[in-house]
């Protein structure tokens, strides 16, 4: 018993409780977030004619890549018609004014029996009427001389501005109706690109903000552009948001069509600049989110202690917390549910 006496204690047994444990030490925010959203470019302005009356096509000059200048003719029709009815309705106007002048002629005529009481007051009255008759008849040929004149201009279709020619859907000879699509032209300097946002998203989009734009044809290369439209309302296919974005400089190997990224730097909100953790750090219960902060025990032992956060919105860099936590201390990353407030723990793979 006294030899038993004097051995050494045997060491104890090591606490069960001490548990590995994932960390990450709490960053500051940045001042601004990157989002990427994906859409193609098409014209600044993209204009598709047709014509206004309809007739067999006589003519189009142009052809898919030609630069138009203003006022060029892009396609004709045959006029022999409407030719035709501006001679009818100016022949139509001549017989109104020489009826105009043979009423008013005639109104004289009797309003000078009538002062000499040679004819009676119901005469003078239809030669009165008569003569307003007539310059009634020639104001409604003058119109319909107007109207048959504006009818045949619409047989000429012409360029609105310096244009390229981007699709032609008529071929001479061929028949067109009203409103028939003739040819689709490509206006304007740098095409713009247009790209669809979330409704998350949309509310920081403001006009006139700058962007990057990167095409997939046009690797390595960077284009700089600004917010020119903001939709207000969803697209009828997704929960989006149309936005538009105009290049700026000059841009003549960008055309319409080609795919784009667009990237936008949105600033932070004050939840997001101040520190961001993983999303899985953060744990919720009936008393609200937590994190679980690490306290230094020794040299591989640390104290985790539990403290409640408030959290903004989740964000792909991670979560966004507004307060309870400042930038440079330790919490916990993994197994947040399987650990209690003052519980002693090390850290996964060591680390100081």
């Amino acid at each position: 018993m006294l030899l038993a006496a004097c051995e050494p204690e045997p060491p104890a047994a090591p606490d069960e409780r001490v548990r590995p444990v994932r960390h990450v030490v709490v960053a500051a925010g940045g001042g601004a977030v990157a989002r990427t959203f994906s859409g193609a470019a098409q014209a600044d302005v993209e204009a598709q004619l047709s014509f206004r009356v309809g007739g067999a096509l006589r003519a189009r000059p142009v052809e898919v890549g030609d630069t138009v200048a203003e006022g060029a003719l892009l396609a004709e029709l045959d006029a022999r018609d409407f030719v035709l009815r501006v001679r009818e309705a100016e022949a139509q106007l001549s017989n109104a004014r020489a009826g105009l002048r043979n009423a008013e002629a005639s109104y004289a005529r009797v309003r000078t029996l009538y002062e000499n009481d040679n004819v009676a007051l119901s005469e003078l009255d239809a030669a009165r009427a008569a003569a307003e008759s007539a310059a009634a008849q020639v104001s409604i040929a003058e119109q319909n001389l107007a109207d048959a004149r504006l009818k045949l201009s619409y047989t000429r279709l012409t360029a609105p501005a310096r244009c390229d020619v981007a699709e032609t859907f008529v071929k001479e000879n061929e028949n067109v109706a009203p409103g028939q699509a003739i040819v689709r032209l490509s206006c304007g300097g740098c095409p713009e690109v247009k790209v669809s946002v979330p409704e998350t998203q949309i509310r920081d989009v403001r006009l006139g903000a700058a962007v990057t734009v990167h095409f997939a044809a046009l690797s390595g290369q960077q284009f700089d552009a600004r917010v020119s439209e903001v939709g207000v309302a969803t697209t009828s296919s997704a929960t989006a948001f149309p936005v538009v974005v105009q290049l700026e400089g000059t841009c003549p190997q960008v055309r319409p069509g080609m795919a784009a990224d667009v990237e936008f730097r949105f600033d932070a909100q004050p939840a997001a600049a101040a520190v961001r953790v993983p999303v899985v750090a953060v744990g919720e219960d009936r008393d609200g989110r937590y994190v679980y902060v690490l306290e230094r025990v020794d040299e591989e032992r640390w104290r985790a202690r539990r403290r409640a956060v408030e959290t903004g919105e989740p964000q792909a860099e991670g979560m966004p917390i507004t307060t309870g936590l400042e930038a440079g201390e330790r919490i916990v990353t993994a197994g947040v549910r399987r650990i209690s407030d003052g519980m002693i723990v090390r850290l996964y793979g060591g680390g100081a």
